[in-house]
């Protein structure tokens, strides 16, 4: 299976939610997707806690971590530490649209300053030897559609990029809410097939509202790979049937049998000091559809939060399901 992209299945870098607690979840659902840290500001590595930054699992691997900023030698520098640390990739994010975000600097905003990102990814590239991605929208505000996609692409090849993720939507920086953003601005799903046909030696990752593995089929007729966020998060058991429906390999776990596999991990992350709230509040969704789901949901809910609770409430959350199947 080795002429598979290896972004033929990526989940998408989800802002407070794909934390290492949710991707070693996702990881035990689909040994082949390619999972997505949070973004992370250059600041927050530099200055920060890098351990609750960049801490991850050995069992998440593949896994890529995407970085907020645009200064040159602040990315080579959180580029060199993310390596060290064992990530696969680099990805730099141009698509996220906050206030926030384009007071720093970084993210959408960016999109129109080309030479800056060719810039920042270049001093990547040079600083290490794992992949170097970037991440970014169709367009921003009046951004002229094509033609202003193609100049931001072609600024990155320019330089030796060689993967891009596009988010098919454009993002209005005036005017719009991130969440707006994610929603209102309509999907041009044939731009960005455009530009894998236009620039065929590239690798091309489409992103935004894909809710299915029978959507992700169609793309992949068209573009290299696809990336899931909210349907990957709110609908985890779809991450199960990846690896047989787009990788041909055998299925993923049960929903079951993956709560019972995360056990002995909420069992050390415990024991570490973590709260069980924080690791199940990725779980509320596995059962999305199945008897028992609401129930399974609803005890989590009212009792992982609680002190002391610890991985009987989860056995007790699934009994309620089994009980129901």
């Amino acid at each position: 299976m080795s002429d598979f992209s290896p972004h033929r299945f990526c989940t998408a870098p989800l802002l407070d939610w794909s934390d290492r607690h949710c991707r070693y979840m996702w990881r035990l659902l689909s040994r082949r997707a390619r999972l997505y840290t949070e973004m992370v500001t250059t600041g927050a590595i530099l200055h920060g806690d890098r351990q609750r930054h960049l801490q991850f699992n050995a069992a998440e691997l593949p896994v890529a971590l995407q970085l907020g900023g645009s200064d040159p030698w602040e990315l080579a520098e959180c580029a060199r530490i993310a390596q060290e640390w064992g990530y696969a990739e680099i990805n730099l994010n141009c698509g996220c649209p906050s206030d926030r975000v384009q007071s720093g600097r970084f993210g959408a905003c960016l999109m129109a300053e080309p030479d800056i990102v060719a810039a920042g990814l270049s001093a990547m590239r040079e600083a290490v030897s794992i992949p170097v991605t970037v991440k970014h929208r169709i367009g921003i505000d009046d951004m002229e559609d094509y033609l202003g996609l193609t100049r931001f692409v072609e600024a990155q090849v320019a330089i030796g990029t060689e993967t891009f993720i596009v988010h098919a939507r454009k993002a209005w920086l005036q005017g719009l809410s991130p969440k707006e953003n994610r929603e209102i601005p309509p999907l041009n799903y044939d731009m960005v097939y455009q530009l894998k046909q236009d620039y065929p030696q590239l690798q091309v990752i489409i992103n935004g509202g894909i809710n299915s593995l029978e959507e992700c089929l169609q793309h992949l007729q068209r573009v290299d790979g696809v990336m899931l966020g909210r349907a990957a998060y709110q609908t985890p058991a779809l991450l199960t049937q990846v690896d047989s429906v787009l990788f041909g390999e055998s299925e993923g776990p049960d929903a079951a049998e993956v709560v019972e596999q995360m056990l002995p991990y909420i069992e050390r992350e415990l024991s570490g000091g973590q709260r069980l709230n924080h690791i199940t509040r990725h779980m509320l969704g596995l059962f999305q559809g199945l008897p028992g789901a609401r129930r399974f949901r609803r005890h989590l809910s009212e009792n992982a939060h609680k002190k002391n609770a610890g991985p009987e409430v989860v056995e007790e959350a699934l009994s309620l399901v089994t009980q129901a199947a």
